[in-house]
């Protein structure tokens, strides 16, 4: 499936405050996208940057939002950092030409855009003040009301609420700074993948309940992985869950013969000690009793499926993985 992402950062305006790490933001970010942990290609990813030369106008961002969808029917990824503001039509992402009346482009006609595309799935993500509003009915935000109106396949994440600002830190955008942490692998699963609501699970955690609130909005059936790293257990390992455990809450019993530094150990039960341990640390197994693995063998104990290592049983089983 092809896989395409529009990466913006501003820094520099014509009408207001500069921002320091917008630029920043929008390097990392192409970073991340652009490959997985593993080196292989993700997304086909287009960067643009504030500077003199090259100038992120009203006409030249839609230009390149029609770009981004258009007749694309693959997963896409709109990402912007700058400068936000607010109205009483809704939110508005403020380009380098935005004056006070006029800041730029409406945040919900990135997401009409999206909305109204073949593309398969749409995460559009947006460091800036008040990003919030993106996808709320004007109508209801008047009375301070906020209702999103997404289609299947459109997700947003947004750094602050409707009313909020959005902060900067250590050269990067507070919320942007979670999100790389997130799709660096802080937020993926067993497997390595990075969906986008792991990515608002770790970005939420992390911020105090007195900051900025980040805001997740989807419509989505399934959870697409962003990025893919490094797993914590391969899926073949995974596969063999049933091969150990005839069923979901089975016991597997094991002895000294498991344990290479035993003079008793057998090659083939050695190899099997290293894959329980691969599946321990990644949660999804543990001992009947005590936590020790090598303790386990010594008493010949048996180890069980965490109900983590379960719900993967289930999805080997269903043919899912």
């Amino acid at each position: 499936m092809d896989r395409r992402a529009l990466i913006v950062g501003i820094d520099h305006y014509d009408n207001f405050s500069p921002l320091s790490g917008c630029v920043a933001d929008a390097d990392s970010i192409l970073t991340v996208l652009a490959r997985n942990e593993d080196g292989s290609v993700n997304f086909d990813c287009r960067k643009f940057t504030s500077s003199v030369t090259d100038r992120i106008t009203r006409p030249f961002l839609r230009a390149r939002w029609k770009e981004l969808f258009g007749s694309f029917k693959g997963d896409a990824v709109f990402y912007f950092a700058g400068h936000g503001g607010p109205s009483q039509l809704g939110g508005f992402l403020v380009t380098q030409d935005g004056e006070e009346d006029d800041l730029g482009l409406p945040m919900n006609e990135i997401v009409q855009l999206a909305n109204d595309s073949p593309t398969r799935s749409v995460l559009i993500v947006l460091d800036c003040c008040f990003s919030g509003a993106a996808g709320n009915s004007p109508s209801l935000q008047t009375a301070g009301l906020y209702q999103a109106t997404l289609r299947e396949g459109v997700t947003i994440l947004a750094a602050s609420r409707p009313t909020q600002t959005a902060g900067e830190i250590d050269g990067h955008g507070l919320f942007t700074d979670l999100v790389l942490g997130a799709l660096r692998g802080g937020a993926a699963d067993v497997r390595g993948r990075v969906s986008a609501a792991a990515i608002y699970g770790y970005v939420e955690s992390a911020i105090g309940s007195w900051a900025q609130r980040p805001l997740y909005k989807s419509h989505a059936a399934r959870l697409d992985p962003i990025r893919l790293c490094l797993p914590k257990v391969p899926d073949t390992i995974l596969r063999e869950l049933p091969h150990f455990f005839s069923t979901k809450d089975a016991q597997y019993r094991l002895d000294m013969s498991y344990e290479e530094t035993n003079g008793a150990a057998k090659a083939a039960n050695v190899e099997v000690f290293k894959k329980f341990k691969t599946l321990q640390l990644a949660g999804l197994l543990m001992p009947r009793y005590g936590s020790d693995l090598y303790w386990t063998a010594e008493r010949s104990g048996s180890v069980e499926l965490t109900a983590l290592g379960q719900f993967y049983w289930r999805l080997v089983v269903e043919d899912l993985i």
